[in-house]
C-alpha cells in the first residue's frame, strides 16, 4: 500500500516538472530554478559586500601583523603579565660625631598567614609557633579568627632573621615568611630622646628621625617585570632606581652621653625625684655634646612607650628657673654702668617690700658687693640692681638672650617659654623675674643664654648637628662684662657660695644655682625644681654643662645639693674625654669641704670623691 503511494507521488511530480518546463519552454535536462534571472543591482551589491569583508580581514592583518597596534598589544599584555613595583630606598643612618652608629636599617621579617590554610595546624605547631614569636597561642587564634574571611593577616611584624628561619622549618600550613626591614638602635634608651624612633614603615615618629625623616628616606624607586603563567620573572627593567636616604651626622658624643645619663640616673633615684635632664654644650661650635633625660625608654622595645617617657623635657618642658637667672641682671646692670662688680648693696633685714608683695633672702647678708650678690645668691641685692634699670633694656635683653622665642636647633617640639611684654611689667614683675620667678625656661634656653658669660658677652645658636665652624654669635654685653661674670660666679663654687659641691678637681668652676618652687593649679607649693648650670674651665671656656632635677623628695631639694653634684661628676669626665688641660692642678688631690658650703677637714665631695 504504502509503495504504491509512494509511485503515484513520484509520478506526479515527474508530470509537474514536466509541465513547467514544457510552460518555460526549457529542455528536458534543465533545472527550473536556474532559468531564474538575477538583476544585476542585487549582484553588485552582494559583491561589493564580500569584497569589503575581505579588505577589513586583510586590513586587520597588516595592521597586527606591521605593528601598527604594537601598543594596544603590549597594553593588553601588560596587564596579563607585567607589573611596576615600587622599591624602597634604604634608611640613612644616624652616626654620632666619632661615626659611632646610633641608628641603622637591618634586614628582618614578618610572619603572615592565610586564615583559611590554617586549620590544618595542629595545637602543637601552634604552641612552637607561639613560642618562636612570643605570643600566647590563644593570641594567635584570635588574629586568624579576625581574618577568618580574608587571605592574609600578620601575625608578627619585624622579626629577627634568625627567628623567622625558625618558623619556616616548622613548614606549618598557611604560615608564610616574607622580608622587610627594621629599625635598630645600639644605644638604646641612652640617646632615645635625641635620637628618637620610626613606625613599621619605617616614618619618623619623634626626635632626629622624625625632624630629619625626608633626607634619612630617600626617594624610592621603580622596577618593571614581566611574569609568566607560572609567576616566574622573566625580564626586568630599572624604571627609576631608588635613591638611599643620607646618613646624618650629630654633634652628640655617645661617650659623653652615657656619661651624662649614668649621672644623671643616679642623682634622680638617689633624691627620688620625679625627672631630670641635663645638657652638655661646646661653648666654640655650639654643639650640642649631650643631651639626656631622665626617665627614658628603648626604642628597639617599644610595648611600654608612655608619654612621659617619650618627653624630651631638655627641649619641650619649661620651668621657673630660679636664681640660675640672676646673672643676666647683674650682668645687664654693669654693663651699663648702673653698678660695678664693688657696688655694696644694703640687704638689710633680708626682707624688702614692694607693694604688698614680700622678697625674702635664706639670710640677712647685710652691706654686701655685686660679687657677694651672686656667690650668695641674694634675692634683694638683684631685686635692688634690677629695679634701677628701665624694664624695657631689660626686656630686651632677655629676648636677646633667646627667652620668650623657640630655639631653631633642627628638633621638633622645642619650646619657647614664657615671657611677658616688657611694658606690662609691674616693679614686682621685674624684681621676681631677675631672680628666676614669672619667667619659665627650657633648659636649652638657659644653656643657650649662659654661653653669653661663656664666650665675649654674644649668644650662640645650638646645634645637634656636627659642623666645624666657629659659631657666630649676637652680642648682648660687653666682652668686659661676661669676663667679669664669670669672675663673679666663680665665687659660687668656692668656699662661702651656693655650690660648692660644683667644684671639679683640676679645673676653675663658674656656674649659679637654682631652686624654685613648682606652680600646682595656679599655686605655688612646697616642691621644687633644683637646678645647676656651669661653664668649665673658667679661666678659659671650653663647655657649658647645665643640670635640672625635678621634684627631688629626698636627700635635699635645693640646686647646690641635688644638681650641683651632678654637674661636677659630668663635668669631670667631660674635660678629660676632650683632653682640655687642667686650669687648676693644686686641686687634682681631691676638694675638701663641708657638707652646706663651709670648709671641713676630711669630707671629699664632687668628682667623684666620697660625700658626708
Amino acid at each position: 500500500m504504502k509503495l504504491q503511494m509512494l509511485a503515484r507521488a513520484k509520478a506526479f511530480w515527474e508530470e509537474d516538472g514536466k509541465a513547467k518546463k514544457k510552460e518555460l519552454k526549457l529542455g528536458p535536462d534543465e533545472d527550473p530554478l536556474l532559468a531564474v534571472k538575477i538583476e544585476p543591482k542585487r549582484s553588485y551589491i552582494a559583491f561589493g559586500c564580500i569584497t569589503a569583508f575581505l579588505c577589513v580581514l586583510v586590513g586587520r592583518a597588516f595592521y597586527l601583523q606591521c605593528g601598527l597596534g604594537t601598543k594596544f598589544l603590549q597594553h593588553q599584555g601588560e596587564i596579563r603579565f607585567a607589573r611596576t613595583l615600587t622599591v624602597p630606598a634604604v634608611r640613612g643612618r644616624i652616626l654620632d660625631r666619632n661615626g659611632i652608629v646610633l641608628a641603622s636599617t637591618m634586614p628582618a621579617r614578618s610572619v603572615w598567614v592565610v586564615p583559611a590554610e590554617t586549620e590544618k595546624a595542629t595545637p602543637q605547631q601552634l604552641a612552637e609557633l607561639g613560642k618562636l614569636l612570643g605570643m600566647p597561642v590563644s593570641e594567635i587564634q584570635q588574629r586568624i579568627a579576625r581574618k577568618q574571611n580574608k587571605s592574609f593577616a600578620y601575625l608578627h611584624r619585624q622579626v629577627e632573621v634568625s627567628v623567622a628561619n625558625q618558623v619556616k622549618a616548622l613548614k606549618i600550613p598557611g604560615v608564610h615568611v616574607s622580608s622587610e626591614t627594621r629599625r635598630q638602635y645600639p644605644d638604646g634608651q641612652v640617646s632615645a630622646h635625641v635620637v628618637g624612633y620610626t613606625n613599621l614603615e619605617e616614618k619618623g615618629q619623634e626626635g632626629i628621625e622624625l625632624a630629619q625623616n625626608k633626607m634619612l628616606t630617600g626617594e624610592q624607586g621603580k622596577r618593571r617585570v614581566i611574569r609568566d603563567r607560572m609567576g616566574r620573572i622573566v625580564e626586568d627593567d630599572w624604571l627609576k632606581e631608588p635613591s638611599d636616604g643620607k646618613d646624618i651626622t650629630l654633634s652628640i658624643d655617645s661617650r659623653l652621653q652615657f656619661i651624662t645619663m649614668d649621672a644623671l640616673s643616679k642623682a634622680v633615684e638617689l633624691h627620688k625625684a620625679k625627672a631630670g635632664a641635663a645638657i652638655v654644650v661646646d661653648i666654640q661650635t655650639g654643639e650640642i655634646l649631650a643631651l639626656a633625660n631622665v626617665p627614658s625608654y628603648d626604642p628597639n622595645e617599644r610595648s611600654d612607650l608612655s608619654f612621659d617617657k617619650r618627653r624630651n623635657r631638655a627641649l619641650t618642658d619649661v620651668f621657673e628657673p630660679g636664681s640660675a637667672m640672676k646673672p643676666f641682671a647683674v650682668a645687664k646692670g654693669i654693663d651699663t654702668g648702673v653698678v660695678t662688680p664693688d657696688t655694696k648693696i644694703d640687704t638689710s633685714p633680708g626682707k624688702l617690700t614692694i607693694g604688698n608683695r614680700t622678697i625674702s633672702d635664706t639670710h640677712n647678708y647685710g652691706l654686701i658687693s655685686v660679687r657677694q650678690v651672686i656667690a650668695k645668691s641674694s634675692n634683694i641685692g638683684t631685686t635692688k640692681i634690677s629695679l634701677k634699670m628701665d624694664r624695657e633694656v631689660m626686656y630686651q635683653m632677655y629676648r636677646d638672650l633667646g627667652f620668650g622665642t623657640a630655639p631653631h636647633i633642627g628638633f621638633p617640639g622645642a619650646a619657647s617659654g614664657i615671657l611677658r611684654d616688657g611694658k606690662t611689667w609691674q616693679p614686682i614683675e621685674q624684681a621676681t623675674i631677675s631672680y628666676g620667678h614669672g619667667v619659665a625656661v627650657s633648659l636649652v634656653q638657659l644653656v643657650r643664654a649662659y654661653t653669653a658669660f661663656a664666650r665675649n658677652g654674644d649668644v650662640i645658636p645650638l646645634t645637634l648637628f656636627k659642623t666645624d665652624k666657629a659659631a657666630q654669635g649676637v652680642q648682648v654685653y660687653k666682652p668686659k662684662t661676661a669676663h667679669e661674670m664669670r669672675g663673679m660666679m666663680m665665687g659660687t663654687v668656692e668656699v662661702g657660695g651656693t655650690a660648692v659641691r660644683a667644684q671639679v678637681p683640676g679645673y676653675s668652676v663658674a656656674g649659679k644655682t637654682g631652686t624654685a618652687y613648682k606652680l600646682e593649679n595656679g599655686r605655688y607649693v612646697h616642691r621644687y625644681v633644683a637646678d645647676f648650670i656651669g661653664i668649665a674651665p673658667a679661666t678659659n671656656p671650653r663647655v657649658i654643662v647645665a643640670v635640672v632635677v625635678d621634684d627631688p623628695r629626698e636627700a635635699g631639694h635645693v640646686g647646690g645639693v641635688v644638681a650641683a653634684p651632678v654637674f661636677s661628676q659630668i663635668t669631670e669626665s667631660v674635660l678629660r674625654i676632650m683632653h682640655v688641660a687642667p686650669d687648676r692642678p693644686d686641686t687634682l688631690q681631691g676638694l675638701v669641704f663641708a657638707k652646706e658650703g663651709g670648709a671641713k677637714p676630711g669630707v671629699v665631695l664632687a668628682g667623684g670623691h666620697k660625700q658626708q
